[in-house]
């Protein structure tokens, strides 16, 4: 039976209502953002000593430049390449009669001058092994966190990383290029898992890609980072609630407990891309902040920088690691190429679009999978035990 959008209708229509209704209340809050962001009184090096000694319940980004700067984009180079990967996986199913999983990668190299070029390819692999299906702790036996879900979704960025290291290269000594993923460069999911699991994919595994893209650097012009399309992110919000918070330093358990009224609470609910759209002309980047991630400290020189482009009327969050922060020529490349490719792919990067076509498994080609999986099984005159419930679902009912 399909949804009854008859009985959903009525408490839409209570939730459109409740929008309206906060609208004016979401702009005011806005409006006093934009005039905090705005306030040149501030000082820079104060702010940062602050936000440094606060104890706040949410994420701060950390302060390179001007508050409101903005930049325009230089122009893109004569030739250039933009290296993208991205990926979709089959996940383990624990009604199916194999313990497997399936990663796709999706992968593009666009190449722009007097000879443009576009390589696209896909790499499936299927993991299976028993050493595929957990990540065990090296030094405790019986210890092992099983690859699936919210996991399988890390380990598949980790492949997409490794991916775009060897699509970087590929490309020819003193070549210009960009490498781009899809999504944050922090793996945030990983705070949930024990350290031996972020060891294993982070410190061994997407760390270890980043470096190797940083060595391939030092002999071509090659820039890395990460596009976030609509982000929600509040980070540089939460650096204007720390500016006016009458606190020194601000420490929200302490000084404004459960109950109790927060002067910062007049910017609550503003996210960082309603501030930019409001700050930045099309085509500008804001200034650099710098991710107050906690598991950002595994990444050493691979720190996470980030600032927002206005794309016409969408504020993207661009993410890029501290050796190309801190270069301003790959920075400026990063900015031109991004804003290029957004133009060039509507509203969205094209390599990313490109890539992800590439890399899209359905749920006619998961079904096609294990139906694959099944029949090889039959033919080895395996068992293929499943459970009620999946042997229901596949069954057409009368």
């Amino acid at each position: 039976m399909s949804l009854d959008l008859a009985k959903v209708a009525a408490q839409v229509g209570r939730m459109v209502t409740r929008l309206k209704d906060s609208r004016q209340e979401r702009q005011e809050r806005l409006q006093h953002a934009l005039g905090v962001l705005g306030d040149e009184a501030f000082d820079l090096g104060a702010l940062k000593e602050k936000i440094a000694a606060s104890k706040t319940t949410w994420l701060v980004a950390g302060l390179v430049d001007r508050l409101a700067a903005r930049y325009q984009a230089s122009p893109t180079p004569a030739e250039f390449s933009v290296l993208a990967a991205d990926g979709s996986h089959i996940d383990v199913d624990r009604h199916r009669s194999t313990r497997c999983y399936l990663i796709n990668i999706g992968s593009v190299i666009l190449r722009y001058g007097a000879e443009p070029d576009a390589i696209l390819e896909s790499f499936p692999q299927l993991y299976s092994d028993d050493e595929d299906l957990v990540i065990a702790h090296p030094g405790a036996k019986g210890r092992e966190q099983p690859v699936e879900g919210a996991l399988l979704g890390i380990k598949r960025a980790v492949e997409e990383c490794r991916h775009l290291a060897q699509l970087a290269a590929t490309q020819p000594p003193d070549s210009t290029s960009l490498a781009l993923l899809d999504g944050s460069l922090i793996l945030w999911g990983l705070e949930a898992y024990p350290e031996f699991v972020t060891e294993a994919l982070l410190d061994r595994g997407f760390i270890r890609y980043l470096e190797e893209a940083k060595r391939l650097s030092s002999d071509r012009r090659l820039a890395l980072a990460s596009y976030i399309s609509f982000p929600r992110s509040t980070d540089v919000v939460n650096v204007l609630r720390v500016a006016i918070c009458p606190y020194q330093p601000a420490d929200c358990d302490r000084n404004c407990p459960p109950g109790k009224a927060r002067e910062c609470d007049a910017l609550a609910g503003v996210q960082d891309r309603e501030l930019f759209l409001n700050l930045l002309e099309p085509g500008e980047r804001s200034a650099l902040f710098i991710s107050p991630s906690k598991i950002v400290k595994h990444y050493g020189e691979h720190q996470v920088y980030f600032f927002y482009l206005r794309v016409d009327d969408e504020i993207a969050r661009v993410e890029v690691p501290r050796w190309v922060a801190e270069d301003k020529d790959l920075l400026e490349l990063t900015h031109a190429l991004v804003l290029d490719q957004c133009r060039r792919g509507h509203g969205y990067p094209v390599a990313l679009t490109e890539a992800h076509e590439q890399a899209v498994v359905t749920a006619a080609d998961k079904e096609e999978f294990w139906q694959l999986v099944e029949s090889l099984c039959l033919e080895e005159k395996l068992p293929i035990p499943t459970s009620a419930k999946s042997f229901s679902k596949r069954m057409r009912w009368v």
